[in-house]
């Protein structure tokens, strides 16, 4: 059976939409000019709608502000971009952070973070001690200052009124440099039992140093220990206690914190190595390059609290309401093929309570 089916013809069809379904908006669409107006908003709202979801996101500006050189920062600065991706900060993406090394010449400090300033970034990192804060907290008053790890008490110098509540462009982390020097010259003396004499090499201008020599100084005679400051105040004081301390032979080498320490990492690495001396630090940093032991703060826990804070700030916390931290989680480190390079035997047991040991690789 064939079905014929009738096509209405145009008329008839509008006519029939004029009288019974929409008569006032089927006349108005009969007008071409309407058509073309409705034709055009139609484009311009979806349109707009794709426009708007193609829209680049916002890339925030982190400025990385370093005592040292990219050389001894690398593998700190590595850590924090890792801590970033872990939040979903990726470098190049939604990030792009700009590095200003002072390359150890304290007079560049005020040039470098005025210079991130006039960037524009969104935030400061500093990664380094209170000279380089002031820096920073003198070339701005409204940038974000991020600390990390800052072995200074940032109450005492003036930089926030109060750890609970900053009050001002600054917040962070401050670490108990000083408090941990008794306990990390102990442990030195566990783990090499022979040490008698220890040959202690300090920033003479990093904050600080002299409660941590009286600090020291108490916890070497509790421990039977004689130890000997030897400050460094430039390139060439390194050099000159470097080649003294070749004479003087001391049983071992306590390495405090400070940006001279920083930027001449390799080398005191390298000379305990070639003299055979055991060395201590105050973070783990030179432990990875040849030292042979650290006691500090977590630097994992560190860096990703680092993080956290750029994070909140990014997302429009203000650094006035971000408690300063202090680490709640410490680290100790022993290069264990180091010790093995320098005919040290360190006690199975403090193998065993280590957090991290770097062992020599089996071929």
């Amino acid at each position: 059976m064939n079905d014929t089916f009738k096509i209405p013809s145009a008329r008839s069809r509008s006519d029939n939409l004029k009288s019974k379904t929409c008569p006032e908006l089927c006349r108005r669409i009969e007008n071409p000019k309407l058509w073309g107006i409705f034709a055009i908003t139609f484009a311009f709202a979806f349109g707009g709608v794709e426009a708007w979801a193609q829209q680049p996101k916002k890339v925030f500006r982190i400025g990385y502000l370093s005592p040292s050189n990219s050389a001894g920062e690398s593998a700190r600065a590595e850590l924090i971009r890792l801590a970033l991706s872990e939040i979903g900060y990726i470098e190049g993406q939604n990030i792009a952070t700009e590095y200003r090394y002072a390359e150890g010449k304290q007079d560049r400090f005020s040039e470098l973070a005025a210079e991130l300033v006039r960037l524009k970034v969104d935030v400061i990192v500093v990664s380094g001690g209170a000279r380089l804060i002031l820096a920073a907290k003198n070339a701005t008053k409204t940038t974000p200052i991020v600390m990390m790890s800052a072995g200074v008490d940032p109450v005492e110098l003036g930089l926030v009124k109060t750890l609970a509540r900053p009050g001002g462009n600054i917040t962070g982390l401050t670490s108990l440099g000083r408090e941990l020097g008794g306990k990390r010259l102990a442990l030195f003396k566990e783990a090499v039992p022979k040490v008698a004499r220890v040959a202690v090499l300090y920033d003479a201008g990093a904050s600080g140093t002299r409660l941590l020599k009286e600090d020291l100084a108490v916890a070497a005679r509790t421990l039977g220990l004689t130890v000997r400051s030897w400050e460094v105040r430039d390139a060439d004081s390194f050099e000159r206690v470097i080649a003294a301390l070749n004479n003087e032979r001391p049983d071992g080498v306590y390495v405090s914190s400070g940006r001279l320490m920083s930027v001449n990492q390799i080398k005191i690495v390298d000379f305990a190595l070639k003299s055979r001396l055991p060395s201590v630090y105050s973070d783990r940093t030179p432990v990875d390059a040849g030292g042979l032991m650290s006691y500090a703060a977590d630097l994992a826990a560190t860096y990703r609290r680092v993080a956290y804070y750029v994070d909140r700030i990014l997302k429009g916390a203000k650094p006035a309401d971000l408690p300063v931290e202090q680490p709640t989680k410490f680290e100790l480190a022993i290069n264990q093929k180091t010790a093995k390079q320098i005919g040290v035997t360190i006690p199975q047991s403090m193998l065993y309570r280590a957090d991290k040991v770097i062992r020599e690789r089996r071929q």
